[in-house]
């Protein structure tokens, strides 16, 4: 009478009361999983007919070794609640199993058969590209705390503060990015007897906001990271003096480049711009091999006694230079020895000395003349009738050749000449 209630399998007899697989083609046609997996035959059944899994809950998924003893009935419920209460609330979990698991069963069965057994090693790469994102974490998520924990107050006097407007305990400015963004939500308010298109619009709303909120929270993280307020402050110069100097190129590539800095952290900012600066030294340093390589220098211990001879011959063309351009000062020095000890050379201009000298006429002469001339234009432009009285050393030549000069040096307009 105990056997009553036992299945066994239509194949091999072995019992199957715990687990066995029904064909839904077949009546009572049920084996064993040993049976069904070696896809045993009998009568009409045939190993392409639908099944239907039925087993008393008993069994173990893991084998009788595994510790615990955890049922398939407690397995099922187990995924269930995994899935419905979510990785980590295992009190809530243990309850849905049933009384007789506590949380830390619960924990410890779930980790050490689903993440760390053959299941998770099978299941779970080591390396996941497309992760899914914790939004819980302080990372910048919709749920992160980054967006309401506020940063570490900034270290600057109380001076320094008021200059700003900032208010250290908050993590704040008296004018913020985007300062009316509150204004989106300060009249929201949620009512029962709200439509579905005004709920969705309210909730427009406070999405623009988030969006706002998150905007100003990365323009003070770029602040914080880059040391703009200290830099605002000139905090910053003791450190860049510490620093290399920076060319006039690279700062106007600097200034260029800036709106990467959205984009990209200050370390990684900096060290693209090192590495732009090592691969200026390199290729001036492949130039350099490449003009050694030209002028027939394959060694590097023959470049040092080429470029001593190169500062040589640069020395020597630099003197000869030097040389050359005194002996021109020396030469046109001399240009007005003839007349640079007159009275009034001090007065006159270099186009003026020139004329004189080419002239053979004194400075003083000349002086006389162009005082005339110009005393007799302003007359005939006001109107006033004169006769020019030039003095008598003054010959036609010579007067020609004055007033050509004064009127190409706009003193004398070209209709008087």
């Amino acid at each position: 009478m105990a056997d009553l209630g036992k299945k066994y399998c239509v194949n091999c007899l072995a019992d199957v009361t715990n687990l066995r697989l029904r064909c839904t083609d077949c009546p009572d046609i049920e084996l064993c999983p040993e049976c069904f997996s070696a896809g045993a035959e009998i009568g009409n059944h045939r190993r392409w007919h639908g099944y239907q899994q039925v087993d008393g809950g008993l069994f173990s998924l893991w084998g009788p070794e595994a510790e615990g003893g955890w049922t398939s009935r407690e397995e099922q419920s187990l995924l269930d609640a995994i899935e419905q209460y979510g990785f980590g609330n295992w009190e809530d979990m243990a309850a849905h199993v049933g009384p007789s698991r506590t949380p830390q069963e619960v924990m410890e069965h779930y980790v050490t058969m689903y993440i760390h057994g053959n299941l998770g090693k099978a299941c779970i790469p080591d390396s996941i590209p497309n992760r899914v994102t914790d939004h819980t974490c302080p990372s910048g998520g919709p749920l992160s705390p980054s967006l309401t924990t506020p940063l570490p107050p900034l270290d600057i006097s109380l001076a320094e503060q008021q200059q700003l407007g900032y208010m250290p305990l908050r993590d704040d400015y008296e004018i913020e990015y985007d300062q009316d963004a509150e204004k989106l939500i300060s009249g929201l308010s949620v009512n029962y007897d709200d439509e579905d298109v005004e709920i969705e619009l309210k909730r427009a709303h406070v999405d623009m906001y988030v969006r706002k909120l998150r905007e100003r929270q990365r323009r003070k993280n770029i602040a914080r990271d880059y040391n703009l307020v200290p830099g605002f402050l000139g905090r910053d110069k003791k450190d860049k003096e510490k620093e290399r100097k920076i060319t006039k190129e690279e700062k106007e590539q600097r200034v260029r480049l800036r709106a990467l800095c959205q984009f990209m952290a200050h370390r990684e900012f900096e060290e693209f711009f090192e590495n732009m600066h090592k691969e200026r030294v390199l290729r001036a340093k492949v130039r350099e091999l490449q003009r050694y390589r030209r002028n027939g220098i394959t060694r590097l211990e023959e470049s040092a006694e080429y470029e001593a001879a190169r500062h040589k011959r640069e020395k020597r063309k630099e003197n000869k230079n030097v040389v050359a351009s005194k002996r021109g000062n020396e030469g046109k020095d001399g240009e007005f020895s003839a007349i640079e000890n007159l009275t009034g050379f001090e007065l006159l201009s270099d186009r003026e000395k020139v004329l004189c000298n080419s002239l053979n006429l004194s400075p003083t002469r000349y002086l006389t003349v162009k005082t005339m001339i110009i005393k007799d234009h302003l007359q005939k432009r006001q109107g006033i009738p004169g006769k020019s009285r030039l003095p008598s050393y003054l010959d036609k030549v010579l007067k020609k050749r004055i007033l050509t000069f004064l009127t190409e040096s706009g003193w004398i307009s070209r209709d008087s000449s």
